[in-house]
């Protein structure tokens, strides 16, 4: 079983790795369009599968391109770097480019017998429309207007959406079968009763098309004075607007606005136009900032903090000009909306055209007395399932339902109202299974650290016409991209995701696609039923949790679940692979190959119990390497320390067997060597091998224990016969940090300290220090998964960029020289003569046989020493 912080500690990966958390583009889209791969592809040139990754998700790209609201760019990363991917700009460039007919999907389930009608043919209305009839029903759209589109073609301009490019779009629905009945108005020229006698279901999906004017002020009835959208309509089925004056004043500071103020410019004998609003500045409007830059740059004059005081009238009632008052503030002490105002500070405006772009409402008197309404004009309905309180056979979508803002958002609500309508026509349960969330935005749990000071690039602008041309007309003002503009936005884009951890570990991607759902399987199935290669495979060397950006510790669970094999089969491995090396493990701690050495003396004899402040542990595979390295460290830290304070012991510290989860074991085996250097007496523990030193770190309670490097670097420098050695050498060293030590920063110091010292040449590489890669040796893995340690060690090798290879691991040291890399030993350096390039060779041993032999070498020279 495994412990109750280890299963803590997976239960906390699984609820806060952000591996399979969404990028804030896809997440903060309401239709969860997959922004991060087309805008991929589009960067790779690959336009054709762009449009089809949108087209799976959106039927208006080149609709939602031109006019989106796009709050994917406001939760963008690229707002770090202050310039937002240009994302809508791409998706226009993939629908102007390569949305071809031909290549739309036409697909429809086999019609079930089921008759829905749709009251508003605006983009949630359409939205649901597709869904429904895809789904098979017969579907057929009621719309008031003698176009489609709803606001989209009524409210938005010709010059930011051409006619032909929205209804090329809509088209779409002709095709898959969707019926449209123009010019009727439901309530007038049928009503809502007929409509439900005659069809399964009944989609309401007006928009707000009732524009609002000021009545609280006297003339607000005056000839000359239009709400936003009565003005927005006229000029958009009309080109004009006949009542406007030659000097309009729009009033208010949102994306509505701005469309009235752009449009008067380009309605015949339009002169001047004037734009106020309660907003002090530019950057606390709502409009987008682009919608203000197009304003000012076609020369609508702006006036922040105002308001109307007076409309003033001339003799025939038409508006000749307001008095405005100045906005102090827009909100109370709360943050509600309550403007307060100086009525005493006015100004003048001569004008005879006001246009209220200040809000609008749902024109519902169709259903008066049988749907309810909100006091915002808005149909009561259930948010998730969008079910009419009042009738179960009336869903509600779009601005209607009270929950759309911008059109994406409206037309999320027309996919959630579908699948309702699909649920209800089965007669299924409408709510199970279902989340708010799938159709509107949310905030991602992915936050991804950047160093935007390494990072370059800058949003893509896009071409316009000149603006004192553009507005003599209704063309369309944005030209669009070319394919290397569009190429260059797209490859700025970071394709957010976490995975951090994916990407740097080999062994992961062997066995799931991120922590979470490894976790999570081993906390629904046990360890027990889990591949136990999964573990056995860990190289133990912290990569995956220095990347995470919430640290989670992976290390400690494999670990875990090793030991909890091995407690389930009698304290042994039970993976067959590995047990030769506990066999290893036991010869390693055998009389045989150990031995203790005391100050002044040769073999210890342990029952004498005489003092040695110094005690130099070389470990085993160093032991097993170099065994005359081993006698000339000693040599001079006798030299240093004094013969009688240097002693020395070949004992193993049981690492090995802690690696393959035989913990009692390996509490017995590091035992037996804590004993023999408490029995020393010994002080300090002085070692080369990284692994030593951790284990002596964790498990030595009366000792100091320091690495040999930092020995040198901190008391007794190198020896004198070393220093310099290298100076005439014609090698550059690359330097291997030991992943087991990658926290050991003095360790990394004082190695480097002594190369400079023995004059050697060497580079820094990247991956190195702190940041090391594992060799491929940790955990055993050499041992139990040897394809995955080639990976690992081949990888490793092509960090480095030159071919020699200096480290102070003996175990990373074998693995260098497997990879085929000229790698020696810091003791090689040390004690043995100046290195050269035309020295490079295999070392060590080659055999096991080999491996002993060198042991026992380092064991008599030890036994004999003087």
């Amino acid at each position: 079983m495994l412990k109750e912080e280890i299963i803590a500690n997976m239960q906390k990966i699984v609820d806060h790795c952000m591996g399979e958390e969404t990028a804030a583009c896809v997440a903060t889209c309401p239709m969860h369009t997959n922004v991060k791969e087309y805008v991929r592809l589009i960067g790779e040139g690959k336009g054709e599968e762009a449009i089809r990754v949108i087209r799976d998700n959106l039927f208006l790209p080149g609709t939602l391109g031109r006019i989106c609201a796009h709050p994917c760019e406001k939760k963008c990363k690229w707002n770090e770097g202050n310039s937002p991917m240009s994302i809508a700009s791409l998706k226009r460039y993939a629908a102007d480019h390569f949305d071809l007919e031909e290549n739309w999907d036409l697909s429809v389930k086999e019609d079930n017998g089921k008759k829905v009608a749709i009251i508003g043919a605006g983009p949630s209305g359409l939205q649901a429309a597709l869904e429904l009839r895809r789904e098979g029903c017969s579907v057929k759209v009621f719309e008031k207007l003698p176009v489609r589109g709803g606001m989209l073609r009524v409210g938005i301009p010709a010059y930011r959406l051409p006619r032909n490019i929205l209804e090329r779009e809509i088209s779409y629905l002709d095709k898959l079968g969707v019926e449209f009945q123009l010019n009727c108005e439901i309530g007038k020229d049928i009503t809502l009763q007929q409509l439900e006698a005659e069809y399964d279901s009944i989609v309401v999906a007006v928009g707000k098309h009732q524009g609002r004017v000021d009545r609280s002020l006297k003339n607000w009835d005056a000839q000359g004075i239009f709400s936003a959208q009565e003005y927005l309509k006229e000029a958009a089925l009309t080109s004009d607007v006949k009542e406007a004056g030659k000097t309009v004043l729009v009033v208010g500071g949102g994306d509505v606005a701005m469309d009235c103020a752009r449009t008067s410019l380009r309605i015949p004998g339009v002169e001047k136009v004037y734009s106020i609003c309660l907003e002090d500045s530019f950057d606390s409007m709502a409009s987008s900032n682009h919608e203000i830059a197009g304003a000012l740059a076609e020369k609508v004059k702006f006036n922040h903090a105002q308001a109307i005081k007076d409309i003033h009238v001339d003799e025939n009632g038409c508006v000749c000009g307001v008095t405005l008052k100045k906005c102090l503030s827009m909100f109370d002490e709360q943050g509600r909306f309550a403007p307060s105002f100086d009525d005493e500070d006015t100004k003048e405006l001569a004008v005879d055209t006001i246009v209220f772009a200040i809000g609008q409402g749902v024109a519902g008197d169709f259903a008066k007395g049988q749907l309810k309404q909100r006091l915002n004009t808005t149909f009561e309905c259930n948010r998730l399932t969008l079910q009419s309180v009042s009738n179960e056979k009336i869903f509600i979508t779009g601005d209607a339902s009270g929950e759309s803002v911008i059109c994406i958002q409206a037309m999320a609500t027309g996919r959630r109202v579908a699948q309702s309508v699909i649920r209800y026509l089965q007669n299924e349960d409408l709510v199970e299974g279902r989340k708010l969330e799938d159709t509107t935005s949310y905030d991602t749990k992915l936050q991804m650290p950047t160093d935007w000071s390494t990072i370059e690039g800058k949003r893509e602008d896009m071409s316009e016409l000149d603006p004192m041309q553009r507005i003599h007309s209704f063309d369309e003002v944005a030209l669009g991209y070319t394919k290397e503009e569009a190429k260059r936005e797209a490859n700025r884009c970071r394709q957010c995701e976490c995975k951090l951890c994916m990407k740097e570990c080999i062994m992961l991607n062997d066995y799931t696609d991120c922590p979470k759902t490894l976790f999570k399987e081993y906390l629904e199935k046990g360890y027990e039923n889990m591949d136990p290669m999964i573990a056995y495979s860990c190289n133990e060397c912290k990569q995956c949790t220095l990347k995470c950006p919430n640290e989670f510790d992976l290390r400690s669970n494999f670990m875990a679940i090793k030991e909890a094999y091995a407690k389930d089969h009698n304290d042994f491995v039970p993976l067959e692979v590995l047990q030769d090396s506990d066999a290893t493990q036991v010869k390693e701690c055998d009389e045989e190959y150990c031995t203790a050495l005391s100050g002044g003396s040769k073999q210890v004899e342990v029952k004498e119990k005489k003092k040695t402040k110094y005690v130099f542990a070389p470990g085993c595979t160093v032991s097993a390497y170099t065994p005359e390295g081993v006698e000339a460290v000693v040599r001079h830290l006798k030299d240093s320390l004094g013969d009688e304070n240097v002693g020395a012991l070949l004992q193993c510290c049981g690492k090995v067997t802690k690696f393959i989860g035989e913990e009692v074991r390996f509490a017995e085996r590091n035992q037996k060597a804590i004993d023999i250097l408490d029995d020393m007496g010994a002080e300090v523990v002085i070692t080369v091998c990284p692994s030593c030193f951790k284990v002596f770190k964790a498990t030595c309670k009366n000792q100091r224990v320091i690495s040999y490097w930092d020995l040198m670097h901190d008391l007794i420098g190198v020896p004198k016969s070393s220093k310099g050695i290298g100076k005439t050498s014609d090698v550059v060293f690359n330097i291997h940090d030991s992943c087991v030590t990658r926290d050991e920063l003095t360790h990394h110091e004082s190695v480097r300290w002594v190369l400079d010292q023995l004059g050697y040449q060497w580079e820094e590489i990247e991956r190195n220090r702190a940041n090391t890669r594992c060799c491929g040796v940790g955990g055993m893995v050499c041992t139990s998964n040897p394809e995955l340690y080639e990976k690992v060690y081949t990888r490793r090798a092509k960090d480095f960029n030159q071919n020699h290879i200096v480290t102070y691991c003996g175990s990373c040291r074998g693995t260098m020289q497997t990879a085929d890399k000229d790698a020696l030993h810091l003791l090689d350096l040390m004690f043995k003569n100046t290195y050269t390039s035309d020295q490079a060779q295999k070392r060590g041993y080659t055999t096991e046989e080999e491996m002993w032999e060198k042991r026992l070498e380092t064991k008599k020279r030890l036994e004999n020493f003087k």
